[in-house]
């Protein structure tokens, strides 16, 4: 039987029967520039997620770990303007990239407006999964913007940042609190905003 490369599989430990992880013995540096500033990251563990490579090794501690899995979007974060789960993302995959953390959202025209629309129109409870949603609907209203359809636009028809549209698009981001209705009417506000100053 050929040998395995170290470090890249789970043994069976013969004793207990289960697998245990073995480190890794390669390592990887890597340069993100998180928020307009570039960081080096080296001896990285080449199985790093972008999350706790954002989290842990930088600091960047408003993205948030929920589920781990993908499946809340607490850990939504912009990578090169497009919104994704930090968490399923390795850090190597994003050598050079542009990231953008709920703290650089302030930098940004949408995104300083969508927190400032969450606090009026009370977009958040406990605030956990605010970051998520915040990156994820500064993304989503650039979506729609450029006119990308969702699954339940019309075909042909040029999608609105309202109702069922923006529950949608938003349904990545899962809120344990339940305050869907004043987020959606956070966004929409922002949409409005933007379509009467265009």
């Amino acid at each position: 039987m050929p040998a395995l490369p170290r470090g890249l599989y789970l043994p069976i430990d013969s004793q207990r029967g289960a697998q245990k992880a073995l480190p890794c013995r390669k390592k990887a540096s890597v340069k993100l520039t998180v928020n307009g500033t570039t960081h080096e990251l080296g001896d990285l563990d080449p199985r790093t997620s972008l999350l706790d490579a954002l989290r842990e090794h930088l600091g960047f501690t408003g993205t948030k770990k929920g589920c781990d899995h993908g499946q809340c979007g607490a850990c939504t974060v912009l990578v090169e303007g497009a919104r994704i789960n930090a968490c399923l993302a390795l850090a190597v995959m994003h050598d050079q990239d542009a990231i953008t953390t709920v703290e650089g959202l302030a930098d940004d025209e949408r995104g300083a407006a969508l927190q400032a629309a969450f606090i009026e129109h009370d977009g958040f409870q406990c605030g956990y999964c605010t970051p998520g949603q915040l990156c994820s609907a500064t993304a989503m209203l650039a979506e729609i913007e450029r006119g990308e359809p969702s699954v339940l636009t019309p075909e042909g028809a040029t999608p609105v940042a309202a109702g069922d549209e923006l529950r949608e698009r938003m349904s990545g981001n899962l809120c344990r609190c339940g305050a869907y209705r004043n987020i959606i009417s956070a966004i929409e506000s922002v949409a409005n905003a933007a379509s009467e100053d265009a």
